[in-house]
């Protein structure tokens, strides 16, 4: 008997501590990679992650539940950062920066490498250039030409102190510089970028992600900045939201910022108020959150030590905002044999709807029409559905499923 008490003990204690380390959140599945997994770049079904001392992991990601390497690609040094264009993975290692032919992620192979004055921290792509935010004495961003991937040529560079992220959008580089916060960078002409405009920050900051005139910049000292863009010579500081962990990296999907929180996991920031980020989710992971992308609506971190980590995101299960508007068709259940008819939503905004159970877990992707639940337990679930742009209920119906 005690034995028996003891086991429920442990289960009901197991329970509690997975509620503790989530909010909104749920591991789909873990592929532990050789080295330190440092970075990840996603694309169809495969990640990409860089792997310190171990060069680059190419992992199938096909069924998020069950990811696995099929594949590693060795480079000189140790590989921080990477990025995904066309059929070429690049690399930011500390031997400058790789260029990876992926066209087989089966093969992946090294076709050419430019050195860096440092070390490739962060890699950003567009069009025919590689933007290498690095460290080094009179680097911070340099400027590559891979229009042949085969034949890359530096074509500037520009002291921005250390960089450990970029990115791009028109003509501006944004770096975190460390030290220095945000930069602002003129790449109209990439054979002479020059700083035009600067946010400092007491912190490190460590990487960046841009999206409709507000650069999100993770700050290992407190948390998420929120730095506003419009701009781009005079950035501000709009908003703070402050952590307990380390923000090492950042990425940005439907209003969420996505921050790679290090001892912390990964801490999920709805920012559609700028001025008052509020935190809607996180998972602690158990390793290192290095870094963090976000691609069909799932979250791909590398966890330093264990390697990459695939979460999901379910929203706020069936607790809504306070504005959200909620219309039931009747006043009791609806029950359901076999097949879950969906009508159309009453709004053009409709881009998601989800069967969640009882306890707010996504229990079945909907569609509209006939969707089969006869594999589902009976029961008491939920129909959301929802505007996918800022993932507000348009309409929550209970159902019962039943035998």
């Amino acid at each position: 008997m005690r034995c028996a008490v003891l086991v429920i003990s442990m289960c009901l204690l197991a329970v509690a501590a997975a509620q503790a380390d989530s909010l909104n959140c749920r591991l789909l599945g873990t592929c532990n990679t050789p080295g330190y997994a440092k970075a990840v770049a996603v694309v169809d079904s495969f990640a990409y992650v860089a792997n310190d001392d171990s060069g680059l992991s190419v992992v199938n990601i096909a069924d998020p539940q069950n990811p696995f390497q099929v594949a590693c690609c060795s480079v000189p040094g140790y590989a921080r950062g990477v990025t995904v264009s066309g059929e070429f993975a690049y690399v930011g290692a500390s031997t400058g920066l790789r260029i990876i032919d992926i066209a087989d992620p089966l093969n992946p192979h090294e076709v050419a490498c430019c050195d860096t004055i440092g070390t490739g921290m962060s890699v950003a792509v567009v069009d025919s250039l590689a933007y290498v935010a690095g460290g080094g004495s009179g680097y911070g961003l340099m400027i590559v030409n891979v229009a042949d991937p085969g034949n890359p040529v530096c074509l500037g560079h520009c002291d921005t102190a250390t960089a450990n992220g970029v990115a791009v959008v028109g003509n501006y580089a944004y770096t975190a510089a460390n030290h220095s916060g945000l930069r602002v960078i003129d790449v109209t002409d990439p054979r002479n970028p020059l700083v035009v405009g600067s946010c400092p920050i007491a912190g490190i900051a460590s990487g960046v992600a841009l999206a409709s005139g507000f650069a999100y910049l993770s700050d290992s000292d407190s948390g998420l900045r929120v730095i506003d863009i419009a701009n781009p010579q005079n950035p501000y500081q709009a908003g703070l939201y402050y952590t307990e962990g380390n923000g090492y990296a950042v990425a940005f999907a439907d209003d969420l910022a996505y921050l790679a929180d290090f001892g912390d996991g990964v801490r999920i920031i709805d920012v559609q108020d700028p001025q008052n980020p509020v935190e809607v989710g996180y998972y602690d992971t158990p390793g290192l959150a290095c870094n963090v992308a976000v691609v069909g609506g799932l979250i791909y971190v590398t966890d330093h030590g264990p390697g990459l980590r695939i979460i999901e995101y379910y929203g706020a299960g069936i607790e809504e905002r306070p504005n959200v508007e909620v219309r039931t068709a009747n006043s009791g259940p609806t029950i359901v044999r076999g097949a879950l008819w969906l009508l159309p939503a009453p709004s053009h905004k409709l881009q998601a709807a989800s069967l969640l159970d009882i306890s707010g877990w996504r229990a079945l992707d909907l569609h509209s029409g006939a969707n089969d639940v006869s594999g589902l337990a009976p029961g008491v679930y939920f129909v959301r559905q929802a505007s996918g742009v800022r993932r507000e209920a348009l309409t929550v119906t209970k159902v019962v499923i039943a035998r």
